[in-house]
């Protein structure tokens, strides 16, 4: 092998390693939350208990899992890209935080404060709120 052809060799192997990582920082949540089934169900206002009584207990039961989630919206907002709904929790200073999917847009859109919600997502755990990732609306509202 020619010394072009080694050139050549490496540059592809890089421009491969630099293509991959780019794809694994640029789409570190792309699961398909739809089709994976619910390991846990619970409501708001028990997921933020959880997580005051005893966090190490609710980190087992719940961090790293696909949960459904009952609650009364409290707030949305639409900052830096990032569709977010809180749902009130138990706590008047901890909510349970869900960062929803890009294709929800139009269904967080249509929702309003004080809405009964059911949203599915992986739980990361627990910060002052109960953090959820690649959330989408299980009782979306219809398009009109």
């Amino acid at each position: 092998m020619n010394r072009k052809n080694k050139i050549l060799l490496l540059l592809l192997a890089f421009l491969s390693i630099v293509s991959f990582i780019y794809y694994k920082v640029s789409n570190p949540y792309k699961i398909d939350i739809e089709t994976i089934a619910t390991e846990k169900t619970v409501s708001a206002n028990e997921l933020v208990a959880s997580f005051n009584t005893n966090e190490k207990l609710a980190n087992t039961t719940f961090k790293g899992k696909i949960i459904e989630v009952n609650g009364i919206v409290k707030e949305i907002t639409f900052l830096n890209n990032r569709n977010t709904v809180l749902l009130h929790g138990n706590i008047p200073s901890s909510s349970v935080l869900c960062d929803m999917q890009q294709d929800q847009l139009k269904a967080v859109k249509r929702l309003t404060v004080g809405e009964q919600v059911k949203l599915k997502g992986i739980c990361k755990g627990f910060l002052k709120d109960a953090i959820l990732l690649n959330c989408m609306l299980i009782n979306k509202p219809t398009d009109e």
